[in-house]
């Protein structure tokens, strides 16, 4: 029978106190699932089986986590991400691509069997990810951790800002997902993601300043234009790792209001359509470019 039933299922998700992760924790609470919840804060929802504070970033942290988790995971959801406004390239770029790529390689594959479900939340700002595969292809072929750091670091300098690594590792994730998607399939173990468009979550801020404002970020909602809920995403993400969803995998699922058809059919510009890897976005110019775009932010810490 195809229903949604996750009775007891051991699900891991990430990013899980806050937006579209804490909307997944509870909804995966409210449909009887056992949930692990996985972020740098502590997620605050009744009847979570537990909440495991995680720094993603941190290969030891993450190590750390999963052995709290019981050996068998029959979902996964990789919701945590940074938008790179905040954090520096290094720290967004682990974060977004190469802990969900640990995550998977080194204990999803031990941890999962026939039936098991992985979902990851990437993004419309990893968009063209088809077109633009020299970019990341070579993290995409690292083997362990320490390669995948490695190649990070001759990509950008320690104090280059966030903001260019976060589409990079969207790309990075969508292209991912599709080939997690082959790797695992032989053994029955589907591999999805959601796109999402503009979201009103805890980053909604940083997403404005770095769109241009508001307007212009509500401008990638599609026809719709308002910015979906953080249930608006994890309802699909939710679905794509439930038995309903049991013949669906390699898809990068959009979720953006027929913003993406709008690009198709010529009636909005894609501005997604660009490199966004090259090793210029790391010189001193550039650099100060970004660093007036992101100054609304940094007025607000003062």
């Amino acid at each position: 029978m195809f229903d949604i039933n996750y009775k007891d299922k051991i699900c891991v998700v990430t990013g899980s106190a806050s937006g579209i992760g804490l909307a997944t924790v509870k909804m995966l609470v409210e449909l009887g699932a056992k949930v692990y919840a996985l972020d740098v804060n502590e997620t605050k929802v009744e009847g979570i089986e537990a909440s495991i504070i995680t720094d993603l970033s941190n290969k030891d942290s993450i190590d750390q986590a999963f052995n709290q988790i019981p050996y068998k995971v029959d979902s996964f959801f990789g919701v945590a991400g940074l938008s790179g406004a905040k954090t520096n390239y290094y720290t967004t770029f682990t974060v977004n691509f190469i802990a969900n790529k640990y995550i998977t390689e080194e204990y999803l594959s031990k941890r999962m069997i026939k039936g098991c479900s992985i979902a990851y939340v990437t993004s419309t700002g990893g968009s063209n990810w088809q077109k633009y595969k020299k970019e990341y292809l070579k993290f995409i072929n690292t083997n362990t951790w320490e390669e995948a750091i490695e190649v990070l670091h001759k990509q950008a300098k320690p104090d280059t800002l966030g903001m260019m690594a976060y589409p990079l590792s969207k790309r990075a994730m969508n292209y991912y997902t599709n080939k997690a998607a082959i790797d695992f399939g032989s053994r029955g173990i589907r591999v999805n993601a959601i796109l999402p468009g503009s979201t009103d979550t805890g980053m909604k801020k940083e997403f404005e300043v770095e769109a241009g404002g508001e307007k212009e970020l509500i401008s990638h909602t599609g026809v719709i234009q308002r910015l979906a809920t953080p249930e608006e995403m994890a309802a699909p993400l939710i679905f794509l790792n439930s038995s309903m969803a049991g013949f669906i995998s390699g898809v990068t699922l959009v979720c953006d209001y027929a913003s993406t058809s709008m690009i198709e059919l010529g009636l909005r510009k894609d501005q997604m359509n660009v490199p966004v890897g090259l090793k210029l976005y790391n010189t001193k110019f550039m650099q100060k470019q970004f660093a007036k775009q992101l100054e609304p932010l940094n007025n607000e810490k003062k």
